[in-house]
Parts: structure tokens; C-alpha cells; sequence
């Protein structure tokens, strides 16, 4: 069987680092694959292509000049044919347009893993919705938590076409990293690693971050990744006058040993499906503070590996990272239990092996052997 694996790529986030654990844990023998990234005129975002090169994976570039080219729609079946791809995996709603558009009545199976959408504005809105109609059209249509399934299914997904898979991660990176040597001491380090963006709760981590000051004043708290409201949380540091313990550190290649720099990782997300920060957070054996959105609750497990808040409630975000900011050994007892957690149930490779069986279901349902 060969996959294919199709992404508009908006940098290194959570949909490329499934794609990668899929390419990298597929088993040897009868299965390969395979990936094509869109090279947008406006922001072409290559790093996922040149990340699948440097480990020797097969990866093709697929121009787009704006919203709606026809010539791309060409690429896209040229790939498929020149690839011999027995199933295409598209990751996010312009991919899933695309695909829905240029292989319609083809042999080749259509899967779409939907990782979530997040509805902050009209137009992302509307390419969500327009997302779950293309959708009824795939052989297989992956949900990564219940909350999207529950869309799927209210957007006329047939039940039948759906699959819950969980993410999951290679964990041979994460098995014993070194810390890294960005942060100049060893003060108590609170870390939170996502897109600069509303729905990840930036924000509120950095108001809880002026309320632990008052009682760790050597604590620093680091964001990692990058985004569009970079200015907004620069401005918003300054506002709260925290700008000698918090920092934007920007997006990182060396994120095993990033994670073994923190002492607390945070989740303060409004909105999420199941964050692929957060399994490798815990597979380095961080103890997590996570808000209960999405598939958080099913990682953050109170007392167990980690403190499950309420989300948007800068208090019990508060008293989380104080409770463990304060206690060494809780902070050592819930870490060990995440680390364990991602290994008994996380791993990349039982995500690999599950999803090699929606993909030989959906190419029976697109051979007409089954429904």
C-alpha cells in the first residue's frame, strides 16, 4: 500500500508532527509513503518538505497561487498517478477541497485526518464549514477527539465513514534528552509550546504569570512557538510588566531538549483536539497543568500526570503551577506517571498501526467491497 500524505503546511505544529511519526514508524514491507506540501505564492512555509528530505523521506512540492487554481487541482492527480498511491491522507481543510475537487470518481482512496477547527473568525468559519461538506465525500474521515467527531457527525458526516484516532509520538527522542542551554540558571522554568494564538491561551498564561511572581519572583515563564499575535502578546508582556521573568522564545528545532528545560509545562488552551506539545511534554516527564478542552482530559489525568483547570479560569491556572512550583517531589511523582502514560498508550506506533486500518477500509468502501 502507498500513502500519500497532502498539507498545507503553516509551519512545524501539530499536523506535521503526526505526518512525520506516521512516515517515519510505517512498518517495513507492503506499505510506503509518501508526501506532497502545498508551496503557497504567499507563504510558501517549506519547513515540513525540508524536514521529510533531511530523513530521507519521499516529499513533492505542489504550487498554489491563491485560494481556488485550477492548476493545482492538475498537480494533485499527476501526483497521485506518478506517486502510485493507493490512498491519499489530507491534513486540513484546503487540502480536503482540493482533493474533493480533482479526485472525485478515481480509484484512489481519500482519507482526512481533522485535527480541529478553530472558529475565531468569519472567513476561518466559513472554510470550516465548507471543510465538513467536502468531507461527506472521503472514503474515511479521522477525528482526533470526540468533540470533532460530534462535528462531523452534526455536519452529515456519515457515522459509518468516521474513525477516532489518537495522536501519538515517537518517543526515542524524548527517552533521555539534555536539557537545553537557553535558560541562563536553573530557576523554576514554567513553559507553555504552541502557536501564538488565541486559542491556545497565551494570554491567560501570562496573567497567571504576574499572580505566581508574587511568590516565586526567580521564576520565568517561556512560550514557544510563533504566530500571528506575536505583537499583541509582546505588547501585553509590557502591559503586566513581567518582561524580565516571560518571553516569546520563538520556534525551536531542538524540542526534546527544550522540554527537558522546563520544570512545569502548561496548557492553557480555549480550544484544542489532542496537542502533539502535550504528548511530548509528557513523554520528556513534565507534569502538566492543562485546561480541559478537546482530548486534554484524557492526557491530563488529575493526580496521575498531571492538574486538569477549568478553561479560561486564570485562578485555578494559578493555583495548578503554584501547587507544583512548590512540591519537587509531586512535581518528580506526576511526571514519571505522564512519561508512563505516553508509553503504554501514545505511542507512534500503535497511532500507525491504527490508521493502516482506515486505510485499507477505505480502500475496500472505494473498490465497492464494503460501505
Amino acid at each position: 500500500m502507498k500513502i500519500l500524505h497532502i498539507i498545507s503546511s503553516s509551519g512545524m505544529y501539530g499536523a506535521e508532527a503526526v505526518i512525520l511519526n506516521l512516515l517515519r514508524t510505517l512498518p517495513d514491507g507492503p506499505h510506503s509513503g509518501a508526501l506532497g506540501v502545498f508551496c503557497n505564492a504567499s507563504k510558501p512555509n517549506l519547513e515540513l518538505h525540508e524536514a521529510a528530505l533531511r530523513e530521507g523521506f519521499e516529499s513533492h512540492l505542489i504550487a498554489c497561487a491563491g485560494q481556488v487554481d485550477r492548476a493545482t487541482i492538475a498537480a494533485i492527480r499527476a501526483l497521485a498517478e506518478n506517486t502510485g498511491a493507493d490512498v491519499i491522507h489530507a491534513h486540513g481543510y484546503k487540502p480536503d477541497i482540493y482533493l474533493y475537487l480533482g479526485m472525485r470518481g478515481r480509484r484512489v482512496a481519500l482519507v482526512s485526518t481533522c485535527h480541529t477547527w478553530y472558529d475565531t473568525d468569519r472567513v476561518v468559519t466559513l472554510y470550516g464549514k465548507i471543510d465538513r461538506l467536502v468531507l461527506r465525500g472521503f472514503d474515511r474521515v479521522v477525528a482526533v477527539s470526540e468533540d470533532v467527531r460530534q462535528r462531523l457527525l452534526n455536519a452529515g458526516v456519515r457515522k459509518e465513514k468516521i474513525r477516532m484516532v489518537r495522536n501519538g509520538i515517537d518517543l526515542r527522542p524524548f527517552a533521555r534528552p539534555l536539557p537545553s542551554p537557553i535558560q541562563p540558571s536553573r530557576e523554576l522554568v514554567v513553559g507553555l509550546v504552541g502557536r501564538l494564538a488565541w486559542e491556545k491561551g497565551v494570554d491567560l498564561f501570562l496573567y497567571a504569570a504576574t499572580r505566581v511572581l508574587p511568590e516565586f519572583p526567580g521564576a520565568k515563564f517561556v512560550v514557544y512557538g510563533e504566530g500571528a499575535d506575536r505583537a499583541k502578546l509582546e505588547a501585553l508582556i509590557g502591559e503586566l510588566g513581567i518582561g524580565d521573568h516571560a518571553s516569546l522564545a520563538g520556534r525551536r528545532e531542538d524540542m526534546p531538549a527544550t522540554y527537558a528545560s522546563l520544570d512545569v509545562m502548561v496548557s492553557a488552551s480555549r480550544q484544542e483536539g489532542l496537542p502533539m506539545a502535550i504528548l511530548e511534554g509528557m513523554a520528556t516527564g513534565l507534569p502538566l497543568v492543562g485546561s480541559a478542552v478537546g482530548e486534554v482530559p484524557s492526557l491530563v489525568r488529575n493526580g496521575q500526570t498531571g492538574i486538569l483547570v477549568p478553561p479560561e479560569d486564570i485562578e485555578a491556572l494559578t493555583a495548578a503551577i503554584l501547587t507544583l512550583l512548590r512540591d519537587a517531589a509531586e512535581r518528580s511523582r506526576l511526571g514519571a506517571g505522564a512519561r508512563q502514560l505516553i508509553q503504554d498508550e501514545f505511542s507512534a506506533a500503535r497511532m500507525t498501526a491504527d490508521y493502516i486500518r482506515v486505510y485499507e477500509e477505505a480502500i475496500a468502501a472505494r473498490r465497492g467491497d464494503s460501505k
